[in-house]
């Protein structure tokens, strides 16, 4: 990004906004710049890198450095948790998220991450199995429940191509999931109660897959560089 650029404007009209504001000076030429955003600012929940870029430009980055595990949630009771789960998933950079059952999903939590996220969607497990198993890189999927036989998440060896699988909240994975899963994992706790949220399982699950196999010398102060 050239030098050139609008100050940092973290609260401009109210602490609500967020960003950059319009770009001062001689605009940045290329394709991945945003006319609009240039002239009236970026308030997207971006990191700087993005700043007045194009939604399709941002995609096209991510897609170049994606990370080979998947998520998959199943949507049954329109569940509120999958939209932070795609969230998460964003932060993480999944390669795919997979959408298991009702095609419509409460995307508030998402926060509109899911624009940049790959999304699928399946009638059902099996059919989500088969596009893994199917893959050029066949994806393992594993569920998290706690389920009798279940590994433990703390000291299996998370496969690198992978895709969890979630439950909805309250029931977990539905006997359909379980049956094509091809293992199930559980979370350790100590506590009273008898399961996490949903959405708190999924992001342990996915940064477990990366202190196993991402590049963090590449990521400083928690953003990624490049």
């Amino acid at each position: 990004m050239p030098e050139s650029r609008a100050p940092y404007d973290p609260m401009p009209h109210g602490p609500e906004e967020v960003g950059l504001g319009p770009w001062e000076g001689e605009w940045p030429t290329g394709p991945q710049w945003d006319p609009e955003l240039l002239r009236d600012g970026d308030r997207r929940n971006v990191v700087d890198r993005y700043r007045y870029w194009t939604l399709e430009a941002i995609r096209a980055d991510l897609d170049t450095r994606r990370h080979t595990f998947h998520v998959a949630i199943e949507n049954w009771q329109h569940d509120f948790n999958i939209g932070t789960i795609v969230r998460s998933a964003n932060a993480f950079l999944a390669a795919e998220v997979h959408i298991v059952g009702r095609k419509r999903w409460n995307r508030r939590g998402a926060m509109v991450t899911d624009r940049y996220q790959h999304i699928r969607h399946h009638a059902d497990a099996e059919e989500l199995a088969a596009y893994l198993h199917g893959l050029p890189s066949p994806v393992r999927l594993l569920g998290i429940d706690n389920l009798p036989g279940s590994s433990h998440l703390e000291t299996m060896e998370i496969p690198r191509e992978v895709c969890f699988l979630f439950g909805q909240e309250g029931p977990g994975l539905s006997p359909a999931a379980r049956e094509v899963c091809d293992g199930t994992f559980s979370i350790a706790q100590f506590g009273s109660t008898r399961s996490i949220n949903a959405s708190a399982a999924a992001a342990i699950a996915m940064h477990s897959w990366i202190r196993t196999y991402a590049d963090l010398g590449a990521v400083d102060g928690g953003v990624w560089r490049g």
